[in-house]
């Protein structure tokens, strides 16, 4: 075990996000304290020369890679080159420094979307690249999976210890709420909490939720920004755009997609818990030989979730009782519905030692009451 001290110093790339954030607070919760963070603004991951830099002035023991480019379905199927340039650039830059300075120990973040299309259910770690991937995020889960090998590959040529975690859907506080690029559950969050402000006539907490978050909208060629100070029949067509209505809802797909969710706060705990307790040697089985007699030292990665499922119609209607919209749900099939199925495996998470606690309904209370007491955007 190569053990991190509380002095050690610990650089968590995207401690601003919405992973990054929460592994910081629970390193500090922990007592490690002596952590390193630097904003998009202070230092662009995408900037090996930067990059380098950064490392040669800091000197991590650790590093934790939460940076990634991610978005939802729409933003995954638009900018497919965003999503695989960026990423696999971040993970070459941070990895490869990370080894040239000697780092004891590092954890990737990647997600489950690196897993086929037609994978197993639950899905284990043994089922990547067993068959093709989801079509809408195929460049990102292509980018994720290099990370993992990286990690992997560095590790047996090297002798390093990286060590790869595999969220499912997470959300929590910090979450991103824009109502194009967010996942799932906090943009439906934010659209059915705005119905219900419609639906109500409180015109001053919709300017204050659009002032907090301003939307871009595109109309023709051009970019048209909506903010609190618009006018009314802007912001009531921004919101039709994105099916906002006083009294319905319109989501995307058919609602019938089953997703398991982890509060980002627990994927937190057990990214720390992986971090400070699990090595390299812990993650795979030495017994397995391939036909030539060669030990194959693979799939060494961790699913993190909670091996529950729940189908995205179910959680819109958590969601709709929580806040007490007392509108309709509409369901827009001509939008696509992503994977139907995506529910991870966690036997291995489990015989490291941990096992999440809270539950999607509790989960969605927490995240409401965050969305409604946040007085900047994130």
């Amino acid at each position: 075990m190569m053990a991190l001290d509380k002095n050690s110093l610990i650089y968590v790339a995207g401690h601003h996000g919405l992973v990054g954030s929460a592994i910081w607070n629970n390193l500090k919760g922990r007592g490690y304290t002596n952590l390193v963070g630097r904003s998009h603004k202070e230092l662009d991951l995408l900037d090996p020369v930067a990059v380098r830099r950064f490392f040669d002035e800091e000197q991590p023991d650790a590093v934790v890679l939460a940076a990634a480019h991610v978005g939802g379905i729409m933003a995954n199927l638009q900018y497919r080159a965003d999503f695989i340039y960026q990423n696999l650039q971040i993970q070459q830059n941070v990895i490869g420094e990370s080894w040239r300075h000697g780092v004891k120990k590092l954890l990737f973040l990647g997600s489950t979307c690196i897993y086929p299309r037609e994978a197993p259910q639950p899905m284990p770690e043994d089922c990547l690249l067993t068959s093709p991937l989801e079509y809408t995020n195929e460049p990102y889960a292509i980018a994720k999976i290099a990370g993992l090998k990286m990690c992997e590959s560095f590790n047996i040529q090297y002798g390093t210890n990286y060590i790869a975690v595999m969220p499912t859907n997470l959300y929590g506080p910090n979450d991103n709420f824009h109502l194009e690029n967010s996942h799932v559950l906090p943009a439906m969050i934010r659209k059915i909490h705005l119905a219900k402000c419609l639906n109500e006539g409180d015109w001053e907490a919709v300017r204050k939720d659009i002032s907090l978050r301003p939307v871009t909208l595109r109309e023709g060629d051009t970019l048209v920004r909506i903010d609190g100070q618009s006018d009314e029949p802007d912001i009531l067509r921004m919101l039709l755009h994105y099916g906002i209505e006083p009294n319905a809802v319109t989501l995307w797909g058919t609602g019938r997609p089953m997703r398991e969710f982890l509060w980002s706060e627990e994927m937190a705990d057990a990214s720390v818990h992986v971090l400070l307790n699990v090595d390299f040697k812990d993650t795979y089985d030495t017994s397995v030989k391939n036909a030539d007699g060669i030990t194959e030292i693979r799939n060494c990665h961790i699913n993190v979730g909670t091996g529950k499922e729940i189908s995205i119609r179910e959680v819109a209607e958590l969601i709709v009782k929580e806040i007490g919209f007392q509108g309709e749900l509409r369901w827009d099939a001509t939008k696509p519905d992503g994977t139907l199925k995506k529910l991870t495996d966690v036997k291995k998470l489990h015989s490291l030692g941990w096992h999440h606690k809270i539950e999607i309904d509790e989960g969605v209370h927490r995240l409401y009451e965050w969305y409604r007491s946040t007085k900047e955007e994130f």
